[in-house]
């Protein structure tokens, strides 16, 4: 799956934004923080996408026919 499918399309979307910036004019220092930045933002969407599916779980066992 192309990286480009999975963005918004609007081109003021932060994750469109993000993906235009230029990496070129940063040092390794700011290239690692950034990293570091976008792998907490990957585990903070992550931990979202588990409580999603914990709730998504319990409903479908409230509503479960038996």
């Amino acid at each position: 799956m192309d990286l480009d499918e999975l963005l918004p399309k609007k081109a003021e979307d932060p994750l469109v934004l993000l993906k235009r910036q230029d990496l070129d004019p940063l040092s390794r220092d700011e290239l690692v923080a950034r990293i570091a930045a976008l792998e907490a933002e990957i585990e903070r969407a992550r931990a979202q996408l588990e409580r999603a599916g914990s709730v998504r779980s319990a409903a479908d066992a409230l509503f479960a026919r038996k």
